[in-house]
């Protein structure tokens, strides 16, 4: 193995695994799913114990996809739960390796630079790695897997493809290592950031495995997925150049706000203006609180899968920069009006400012009153003191009580789960 050592940690079946830790259950024996009965059986399952798995239950699977007959719990999803749990395991691993050494890739999943560490305690990497999986275990009593590589990517596929069928969790892998035992293993699915559309657009080259890809005439891989071609060339190889240190120091050149939202059903057109008013004003509130102001804003439309077109995008440039919530709601509100498709039911929608600029007040231009930019600035540092002490929800306008509107519902969730 090289000079780095870099781990990849993954709690297992995450969500079910807190849920079982919270009832007295063995998250690796007992049956349960995470998902909301509220909802319809269409909803998808956060997590499935490994225990669902064996029986054929797939993660992430619908409620109605589960087959009759089968004996389990299902708990409602808790984000503000898992949140705790994941902030204690966090603080577990800030035991053993400083913080500019650990990435947090998602709530249950974080990268870390062990290279400094293991001489210092004069541990192997598989031993240093077990004893942080042990902590995990017994201070929470979730089990863990670990992936250890010579860089990033083969941490990461380590931990994806090698340590979740290895009987003690870990899985090791090196360049050499990574092109011996997974060039041919298939599917290309089981590769991080190798999708379905992706391996389907590989297939139409011929090309099924890792080794094929390695093997293939960088010309036709670039013609076919542009500069997204030098990644995916350099992972057939086991190759990642960036470290934990780029990742912190990255700094975007440009920084954007988004929100975006599944619908329960198909919403009609006057319905969806509602929804997309809500999102862009409490996205610009949002906006206002950070200090930054906008003058771009870019929407998506997604229409049902069995509609003529999948979805609708577009985007509208404003004179100067702002942060005035009414004025983003109003030109969020055109660009809605111009890019809908009113023959196709909405089913999800998705808004973001871009050329995020420091600095809440907006520019002022000859069109508008500088007092009553002022007086709209006073009005909004009002409204968020109040959803400070009393909520999301302490404050809203009517428009919030109309049916199919959700921002109150959502004002409750994390993530667009219950909290």
């Amino acid at each position: 193995m090289s000079d780095k050592v870099y781990m990849c940690i993954d709690l297992k079946s995450f969500y079910a695994s807190v849920e079982c830790v919270e009832r007295n259950l063995d998250p690796l024996k007992a049956r349960l799913v995470v998902a909301d009965p509220d909802r319809t059986e269409a909803t998808i399952c956060l997590a499935v114990t490994p225990a669902m798995k064996k029986i054929g239950v797939k993660n992430r699977c619908r409620v109605y996809e589960i087959p009759p007959g089968i004996d389990y719990v299902t708990a409602v999803p808790r984000m503000a739960k898992y949140i705790e749990y994941s902030a204690r395991i966090y603080s577990i691993y800030l035991k053993y390796l400083a913080p500019e050494d650990i990435h947090i890739y998602s709530i249950d999943e974080v990268f870390m630079d062990a290279s400094e560490y293991l001489s210092y305690r004069g541990q192997t990497p598989v031993e240093f790695a077990k004893m942080i999986m042990q902590d995990v275990m017994d201070t929470v009593g979730i089990t863990a897997t670990c992936g250890i590589g010579s860089n990033l990517y083969l941490a990461k596929i380590a931990m994806d493809i090698i340590a979740k069928h290895s009987p003690d969790n870990i899985g090791i892998l090196t360049e050499q290592t990574y092109r011996q035992r997974l060039w041919k293993h298939r599917p290309l699915t089981d590769f991080w950031r190798i999708g379905p559309a992706t391996e389907r657009r590989l297939e139409r080259l011929g090309i099924q495995t890792m080794g094929e890809i390695a093997a293939a005439n960088e010309d036709v891989l670039y013609k076919a997925f542009g500069i997204d071609a030098e990644l995916m060339i350099d992972h057939a190889w086991g190759r990642e150049p960036v470290s934990i240190a780029d990742i912190k120091s990255y700094r975007p050149r440009s920084t954007s706000l988004s929100s975006g939202q599944v619908l329960s059903r198909g919403y009609e057109y006057d319905e969806g203006r509602v929804i997309v008013r809500e999102m862009a004003e409490n996205l610009g509130f949002e906006m206002f609180k950070q200090g930054y102001t906008t003058n771009r804003i870019c929407m998506s439309l997604g229409y049902s899968f069995s509609s003529d077109k999948a979805f609708d995008r577009g985007s509208i440039s404003l004179d100067n920069f702002t942060a005035s919530v009414k004025t983003l709601s109003d030109c969020a509100s055109e660009l809605y009006d111009r890019i809908r498709d009113r023959a196709e039911p909405m089913h999800k929608v998705n808004i973001s400012y871009n050329n995020l600029n420091t600095g809440t007040e907006s520019q002022y231009n000859l069109f508008i009153c500088p007092q009553e930019q002022e007086k709209e600035q006073r009005l909004q540092e009002t409204v968020l003191e109040i959803r400070e002490k009393h909520g999301k929800n302490g404050i809203f306008k009517c428009m919030s009580l109309l049916d199919g509107a959700t921002m109150l519902e959502r004002n409750q969730q994390i993530g667009g789960h219950r909290a």
